[in-house]
């Protein structure tokens, strides 16, 4: 049976009457069009998806901020295509502000699927958006802390942005752990690799900020608590242990 676009009794931004994009209903009923009618159906079909965890976001709502671990195009579209409808309607994703808002196309395509906003890591002429404005408005953000995808699928240092915007603005942290990724798509494939490779996408417990931890130890613990669960979790969804996992790359 199709998925049934959820009602939404408050829309992120109605306390503030602020309306654009991040939180429109007719913005967000094109992305449930392309994002589960035609993106989830292609990369399922692609790939063979676990999914893990969800019951663990049974009481999150309004604002929140869902860090991952980055090694393939394929991530943004598992994360968004894994989460349950009601927390991925009006999910805004932090995107390489050089590469992705560099051409208007490109910068329509990332506002379409993924609700896109400009995070820069260089000088870019693309429009500055604040994460922290968009918490606000209670529209929850997925940003990957690595900054870039890794080259090899090992987890690089997490840069403490997103912590710092999880603890000044009271929201929760949702570590995800995606596995095995980098091998179904590699960093400079322009396609996934033929064969369904599996791939995992495993959600954590919320976290937050402990009292006097600092956005560096937290997003430290936050990385800690992804590589647990990618451990945990590996060989159940690769079908081998994760010591074998270089075998794959």
């Amino acid at each position: 049976m199709a998925e049934r676009e959820p009602a939404s009794p408050r829309r992120p931004g109605d306390v503030a009457g602020e309306r654009d994009r991040f939180n429109s209903p007719t913005h967000a009923a094109a992305r449930f069009v392309v994002q589960r009618g035609l993106l989830k159906p292609l990369i399922w079909s692609l790939t063979r998806v676990t999914v893990i965890g969800r019951e663990k976001l049974k009481d999150v709502a309004g604002g929140f901020v869902v860090v991952a671990n980055h090694s393939s195009h394929l991530d943004a579209p598992l994360i968004v295509g894994s989460l349950p409808r009601r927390l991925a309607r009006y999910l805004a994703t932090g995107a390489a502000a050089d590469y992705f808002f560099a051409v208007w196309w490109r910068r329509g395509l990332t506002a379409l699927f993924f609700n896109a906003f400009p995070v820069k890591r260089m000088e870019s002429k693309a429009k500055s958006i604040s994460a922290r404005s968009l918490l606000s408005r209670g529209i929850p953000i997925l940003i990957f802390p690595e900054g870039t995808r890794s080259k090899d699928g090992e987890v690089g240092a997490f840069k403490p942005g997103a912590a710092a915007l999880a603890a000044s603005c009271d929201v929760p942290t949702i570590p995800m752990a995606l596995i095995g990724a980098h091998v179904a798509h590699p960093r400079g494939a322009n396609w996934p690799r033929r064969g369904r490779y599996p791939v995992g996408v495993v959600f954590g417990e919320p976290l937050r900020p402990i009292a006097g931890e600092t956005p560096g130890h937290f997003a430290e613990r936050t990385k800690q608590e992804i590589l647990r669960l990618r451990e945990l979790h590996s060989e159940t969804i690769l079908g081998q242990s994760p010591r074998s996992r270089g075998a794959l790359q």
